[in-house]
């Protein structure tokens, strides 16, 4: 049994159980809970606490990818910039769709609250940051601060930045630093494969009292959840089709025909790596010569996901709107930003990891608690196939435009 059907699997099990036990004694029930809680708590924060690290790493080592990437000719850099735009895009898109999903099919009432209640402690609304607050706080003046205050946006700029900065320093202390990063990275990468081994039992506990206060409400709101995530998902999985069409000036119908092997590999494997030949001959079969489909498509499977940004924007601002926290044009700003930003940093991840890794630097830059985070990982397999599909498919169109622009 994998690691993700186990996951499932329990989270399934304590919410059904949590249901069941308040059913059979509801006092009883809410005193197991209060047991179980911390216990799923403690498990999140063990994830939590390896994000600054895992994120600071995973971004310069990224940048010095995209760098390497952008130096290794006219093509390479033709495609990283037009990546760089798709990201920024699907990013934009996704903050302006998602509130109006939500507001034309929002959670019931009913069951936002009684999650919200189960999850954490009603927010403060007190004054939702504006534009002019972002822009007060996006550079830190003291980084240390930013990373104990989990800041993550003043934080993405300062490694943003620091990330740059190393691509400019001679060829060996350019390695020696990315490197270190590199061995940090892999470091905070086994420790959260230690967490992530115990993720049944965190989230078994985590489930049961989210169960116990909420009944039948909990498995409703995953359902709404999976859906409301996977659409922004298929919205930049038809935007390919757009950009192949009007921007690579391939007919949608012979685009859809040679992407189709490659979205199937994507859809079995969800591995965009594994999509790799497929996308290849597909690449071929729209007219892309080789030599260009040989540069950029590897460099977008090392180093790009269409999808992410847009999905983990996403997944944060439903969670403000699950736990009614006001998301204002400041906090919204933020979101894009580190959102655009950090998906250069989550590539090549296993899918759990990378869900923790990308979407709480998200929510924490927009103020949003993380705690329901720890259930919605449990159901990430469903979103996380439309991201797959959609970052192969992506990828296939922009290798379009690089061989219609070249």
């Amino acid at each position: 049994m994998s690691q993700a059907t186990r996951i499932l699997l329990a989270l399934i099990a304590g919410i059904a159980l949590g249901i069941l036990a308040v059913t059979i004694d509801g006092p009883v029930a809410l005193a197991i809970a209060s047991v179980t809680r911390p216990i799923g708590e403690a498990w999140l924060h063990g994830l939590q606490m390896v994000i600054v690290p895992l994120i600071v790493g995973l971004l310069v080592t990224g940048i010095a990818a995209t760098a390497e990437a952008a130096k290794a000719g006219r093509i390479a850099g033709r495609a990283v910039l037009l990546f760089v735009i798709v990201l920024w895009g699907t990013t934009l898109m996704a903050a302006a769709v998602m509130p109006l999903l939500l507001d034309l099919w929002p959670l019931p009432a009913a069951w936002s609250a009684a999650l919200r209640q189960a999850l954490t402690a009603a927010p403060a609304v007190g004054t939702v940051p504006t534009l002019t607050d972002f822009f007060d706080t996006i550079v830190p003046t003291n980084v240390v601060a930013a990373a104990a205050g989990d800041a993550f946006l003043p934080l993405t700029v300062f490694t943003l930045a620091f990330a740059f900065a190393i691509t400019r320093l001679e060829d060996a202390a350019r390695h020696r630093l990315t490197e270190l990063f590199r061995a940090i990275t892999d470091a905070m990468l086994v420790i959260i494969g230690w967490v992530l081994k115990l993720a049944p039992i965190g989230i078994f506990a985590l489930a049961f009292g989210v169960g116990a206060r909420t009944g039948a409400a909990a498995f409703g709101a995953l359902i709404h959840y999976i859906a409301m995530v996977s659409t922004i998902g298929v919205i930049v999985l038809l935007a390919a089709y757009l950009v192949a069409r009007f921007a690579g000036g391939v007919p949608i119908g012979r685009f859809a025909r040679a992407v189709a092997p490659a979205q199937a590999v994507a859809i079995s494997t969800q591995s965009s790596l594994a999509s790799l030949p497929a996308m290849l001959k597909g690449a071929d079969e729209v007219g892309v010569a080789p030599a260009t489909a040989g540069i950029v498509l590897p460099v977008a499977v090392a180093i790009f996901r269409a999808t992410s940004p847009a999905m983990n924007l996403a997944v944060a601002l439903y969670v403000a709107r699950w736990l009614g926290v006001p998301i204002g044009t400041g906090q919204l700003a933020a979101g894009v930003a580190t959102a655009a930003i950090t998906t250069m940093g989550s590539v090549s991840l296993p899918g759990t990891i990378s869900y923790f890794a990308s979407v709480a630097p998200v929510a924490f830059a927009m103020g949003v608690p993380i705690e329901a985070l720890g259930l919605l990982v449990a159901v990430e397999t469903v979103p996380d196939l439309f991201r797959t599909v959609g970052n192969v498919t992506m990828d296939v169109a922009v290798t379009s435009v690089v061989q219609r622009r070249d």
